[in-house]
């Protein structure tokens, strides 16, 4: 696990500070040679952690409110706002009566996300618009595997005794590598929420170092349960101990929790993402989960993202919805987009 933090070029006096990436437009293209350099993570640093305790409700909630009341996108944006929307989603099945057939089923949607009628209307049959991966529990890996092979989307494993990671350590790690071996190249884990509410920050920093190392080269998404941690304190807190052992998302929830993915909680830990990325010169994904379920609330995230940390927030490299149903209701307001009329959820296909 590396230490390092990027302070190349820094001379005596000079501030450490790394300014966020320029904010260029939402419709700006992303050079070609984009790419996120992975978060190595960095020793835990207890007194880096102290300095973003305070987190003032009050404000964030002021901001979260002026953020969505200030924004109207409509007509042709609002179309191309959606379809981002899209290419940012973790289409996801984590049912207790999930199969193979199931799981085979969300694939095609995934593969081919719209009706031949909505692509031809909104001329983009010559663009792959397709969610950026399909998050499964570990039995049905290999078959999301199999069914997505050669369509570059990414399978995702939530793993760690999901969802409330309280299987011993070794079991957690043993579920990670297995995930990791029948194919997956994105583990999302589940950590303890005891640990964060008895500030045992070493003990947390250790298990998701040795998750981050179970998953090799797979991309490690850390859900804190933002539910179920009580406070906006305990989130920014989590967020911040996650990020320096190496994470490369945080994910709000298991959408398994009786309060999952708010805004106000995204917006502090996107906040964390920021002081992390300062200090460090590393960018860390966000993934909201659980409840979202809406265009509009799809909206209202994207805004979010680029409001508070630009334009290269809005890819899938750092920013993702963990949704099931969000893409059914996506697909409705295209096609109320092109006809002027919203169809019933049925005429949309879904597994």
């Amino acid at each position: 696990m590396s230490s390092t933090i990027r302070e190349a070029g820094l001379g005596a006096g000079a501030s450490k500070v790394t300014p966020l990436p320029a904010r260029a437009a939402a419709n700006t293209p992303v050079p070609l040679d984009h790419r996120i350099a992975r978060n190595p993570g960095m020793k835990l640093d207890l007194g880096f952690v102290e300095s973003v305790r305070s987190v003032n409700r009050s404000a964030l909630e002021r901001r979260v409110a002026s953020l969505t009341k200030r924004r109207s996108i409509k007509a042709d944006n609002q179309a191309a706002w959606l379809l981002r929307a899209v290419a940012c989603m973790d289409l996801t099945t984590l049912n207790s009566n999930d199969t193979d057939e199931r799981v085979r089923r969300l694939c095609a949607k995934a593969v081919n996300p719209f009706r031949r009628d909505i692509v031809e209307g909104l001329g983009i049959s010559d663009e792959k618009i397709r969610p950026a991966a399909v998050c499964v529990y570990h039995p049905f890996v290999a078959t999301a595997v199999d069914a997505l092979r050669g369509t570059g989307i990414h399978v995702a494993a939530v793993s760690t005794a999901f969802p409330h990671g309280l299987a011993p350590l070794s079991t957690r790690l043993q579920e990670i590598e297995a995930s990791v071996k029948d194919g997956a190249d994105e583990i999302d884990v589940v950590i303890p929420r005891g640990l964060v509410f008895g500030a045992k920050w070493r003990e947390l920093y250790n298990e998701i170092v040795s998750m981050r190392a179970a998953c090799g080269d797979a991309h490690l998404k850390v859900i804190l349960g933002t539910g179920d941690l009580a406070t906006l304190r305990n989130v920014m807190l989590a967020s911040m101990v996650a990020m320096m052992a190496g994470a490369d998302f945080i994910k709000t929830s298991t959408g398994k929790e009786s309060v999952n993915a708010t805004l106000p909680v995204g917006l502090a830990m996107v906040r964390a993402i920021r002081a992390y990325f300062e200090e460090t010169g590393y960018l860390i994904g966000f993934k909201p989960a659980g409840g979202i379920s809406t265009a509009k609330a799809s909206l209202d995230w994207l805004v979010l993202m680029k409001e508070e940390l630009g334009r290269p927030w809005l890819e899938p490299d750092l920013f993702r919805f963990g949704a099931s149903s969000l893409l059914t209701d996506i697909e409705r307001q295209l096609e109320h987009h092109l006809t002027g009329h919203y169809s019933a959820n049925h005429r949309h296909a879904m597994a």
